[in-house]
């Protein structure tokens, strides 16, 4: 895992290894600027050559991976300098509106204070996206921008749409190298894996090898298009063999019901993302850096080639033009959108009604909830040292972690609650022991250590 650099004037310098971080911070040559991601402050230094670096996007509609690469141009390949792995709220947000919404459709139908529906006068503006799609713009482009000024972004790449639906249909379609060869059959296989949920559609298999089976047989006169065919898995395609699926499952027509709806399936929610990957490109063009377009077969397609296991952080490592990928046995930083809290005060039930009040201030002691505190307990059953988010309350006596109870006074401030969780994954592919993988594998905890002494 790479620690971000700043220079003296808080401008990006290329990355360093955990260890000569070490260094830097024990000679008192740096001081910690940020936890997450753990970046450093140089004390000595203003500008420096730096290298190319992309920000590579993979969208998703719950969960968005993002890696930092560095290009070294040639066959040299790419990189990595970090992942990142950003889950999204957009169903709590739904689910926020909704309840709002039944809340005034009571007050307005009780004998309470009366206020007229608002939206029928309301007019939306061009491009708009409902508040639980927005949320995912939004968060994605707040770590953009938060890594544009920590790392020296020269380009980004990002997954635009997940099908190339064009291609699907047309197969002979001409003007892009890359939707020739090989790669039109990753596209087709990938949506029709993603349609029928990755399980086989005959027995509902799971986390086996699947194939692509043609509903009708070539050999009867089934085309090769995506509305003929579906997965798989291997027992069930030989037994089928060039049978029609009506005859095949002419003794189950529950199974053949759900085969025939789900080569009519629409995708719903795959289309909702395609919508928000294209507002989220036009957000990436708009920030005057280089954006690379691709689609999800390719992305796909660069990961199978290259021997990479599936994660959404490595996902956005491999899209668009990859070569070959090195330094991606790193841990991952997952941040999690928490929100900010809420302005509502009082408390209620699922029907609207008051149950309760909460405190009048977020802020207790100069802490509030969210925030990333070290605490140092010298006694007692809670004794050590506890890092992780905390959950403060009026009477002083915070939760940190899981663990509950411990005093304000015994509470370091590392991190500002930012509306944001974090936490560090384990390598995808662990390494064999050794002092570097239980540096790399425990890097907040490492670095934790030294943050609480030297942060401010």
């Amino acid at each position: 895992m790479k620690v971000l650099v700043l220079d003296k004037r808080k401008q990006p310098l290329m990355p360093c290894s955990i260890y000569r971080a070490h260094l830097l911070l024990d000679r008192g040559r740096a001081v910690v600027h940020k936890q997450y991601p753990f970046t450093i402050r140089l004390k000595d230094r203003i500008g420096g050559e730096v290298q190319p670096v992309r920000i590579k996007l993979d969208p998703g509609s719950k969960v968005t991976g993002i890696a930092v690469v560095r290009d070294d141009g040639g066959n040299q390949g790419t990189t990595v300098l970090a992942l990142i792995e950003l889950s999204h709220r957009g169903h709590q947000i739904s689910e926020a509106l909704t309840a709002r919404r039944a809340f005034r459709r009571r007050r307005r139908g009780a004998n309470l204070r009366y206020r007229k529906p608002r939206f029928y006068n309301r007019r939306k503006p061009e491009g708009w996206l409902p508040p639980s799609l927005q949320h995912r713009i939004d968060t994605c482009m707040s770590v953009v921008e938060r890594l544009r000024r920590l790392v020296p972004v020269t380009s980004i790449s990002v997954e635009r749409v997940r099908f190339d639906m064009q291609l699907l249909e047309n197969a002979e379609i001409s003007g892009v190298e890359y939707q020739h060869g090989t790669l039109v059959d990753t596209e087709a296989r990938e949506y029709v894996l993603a349609r029928g949920g990755h399980c086989c559609a005959y027995c509902g298999a799971t986390g086996v090898p699947l194939n692509l089976d043609h509903v009708i047989a070539k050999a009867r006169g089934g085309s090769n298009g995506v509305r003929n065919r579906v997965p798989a898995c291997i027992p069930c395609n030989n037994k089928k063999a060039a049978r029609p699926a009506g005859e095949f499952l002419a003794g189950k027509p529950a199974v053949l019901a759900r085969v025939m709806a789900q080569l009519k399936a629409p995708l719903k929610d795959a289309a909702a993302v395609n919508a928000t990957r294209w507002a989220l490109w036009q957000a990436l063009d708009a920030t005057d850096l280089p954006v690379e377009a691709s689609s999800g077969g390719r992305t796909k397609f660069n990961r199978t080639r290259l021997g990479i296991p599936k994660t959404h952080a490595l996902d956005a490592a491999c899209v668009g033009e990859v070569e070959a990928l090195s330094g991606w046995q790193v841990p991952t930083l997952e941040i999690k959108a928490t929100g900010r809290g809420t302005y509502c005060r009082t408390k209620l039930d699922k029907y609207g009604f008051p149950r309760g009040s909460c405190m009048r201030s977020k802020s207790v002691r100069g802490f509030q909830t969210g925030d990333i505190v070290r605490a140092e307990v010298p006694n007692g059953k809670k004794a050590g040292i506890h890092v992780g988010r905390v959950a403060v309350r009026a009477s002083g006596s915070f939760n940190v972690g899981a663990v509950q109870g411990i005093n304000w006074k015994r509470c370091r401030l590392l991190h500002r609650a930012d509306g944001y969780g974090y936490t560090v994954s384990a390598s995808p592919v662990p390494r064999d022991g050794g002092p570097r993988f239980l540096a790399t594998q425990t890097a907040g905890a490492v670095l934790g250590g030294v943050s609480a002494r030297r942060f401010g």
